[in-house]
């Protein structure tokens, strides 16, 4: 991602940012926690999106060169961590779990405004506890480096409801099933399957976020019926669309 900005200490605060909205891409030297309280967050690198609605955190460590996309209404919360104090070990852009306690945690942290009190530290401290307990979450849409698998890609971003096979498609760009499944699986880390059920999912949380009915984002995400979708959704995020777009934590009900 060209023309990125650096940014040396990664920020620690709260802000809205309107639907549509969006951060430049820029770096930090430290690490970031970035949460949603409400609305959907996408980050996006030079290899991929990651989207977390207000059930996720993203970790982005040190030196990534990052973006934000805003969906819906967003109130956006960052917390920095120092560069030498890496409490998940991780090395790339990662989507956690948030669960009740940890969701109240970030938004205590981000909102305090005496950040040397002896408070704030401990607070800092659980954060970071129950951080290292969140489980990690493949919400990651890779970005292909193939321009056969680029092609492919973006006939499906354009639309996600396009149900033709790895077959059809191939016949379109130029190149055989064999070949665009072998790329699937050595550019992107998994099958055609499931990178069309991230992009579907994928769109399907900005939909959601738009306040866009459920049994029409079924329909243009290309689920066969509601329930479908319903099933895919609740079995990815825990919780159905319907309950993630009224009630969903920070959601107006």
């Amino acid at each position: 991602m060209s023309g990125s900005r650096h940014d040396p200490v990664a920020p620690t605060r709260a802000q809205s940012l309107a639907s549509g909205a969006a951060i430049d891409a820029h770096l930090h030297d430290d690490h970031q926690i970035v949460y949603a309280g409400r609305g959907v967050l996408a980050v996006t690198t030079g290899t991929g999106t990651w989207i977390a609605p207000a059930t996720r955190a993203l970790w982005v460590p040190a030196g990534t060169v990052h973006a934000h996309q805003a969906h819906g209404e967003l109130e956006l919360h960052l917390v920095g961590v120092a560069a030498n104090d890496n409490p998940l070990g991780l090395d790339e852009p990662t989507v956690l779990a948030v669960g009740p306690l940890l969701r109240e945690l970030i938004l205590a942290y981000t909102r305090t405004p005496h950040p040397d009190s002896p408070e704030r530290g401990r607070l800092r401290a659980v954060l970071l506890d129950q951080l290292r307990a969140s489980a990690q979450q493949p919400l990651h849409l890779p970005t292909p480096n193939s321009p056969q698998l680029r092609a492919v890609c973006e006939i499906l971003h354009a639309d996600p409801a396009d149900g033709r096979t790895l077959a059809a498609l191939g016949r379109e760009v130029g190149a055989s099933d064999r070949t665009l499944s072998r790329l699937f699986r050595a550019d992107l880390g998994m099958s055609f399957p499931q990178w069309r059920t991230q992009l579907r999912l994928y769109r399907a949380l900005i939909m959601l976020a738009e306040n866009t009915p459920v049994t029409v984002v079924a329909h243009r995400c290309g689920w066969s019926s509601p329930s479908a979708f319903i099933d895919v959704f609740r079995r990815t995020f825990g919780h159905t669309p319907g309950s993630h777009q009224s009630h969903a934590p920070g959601q107006s009900r």
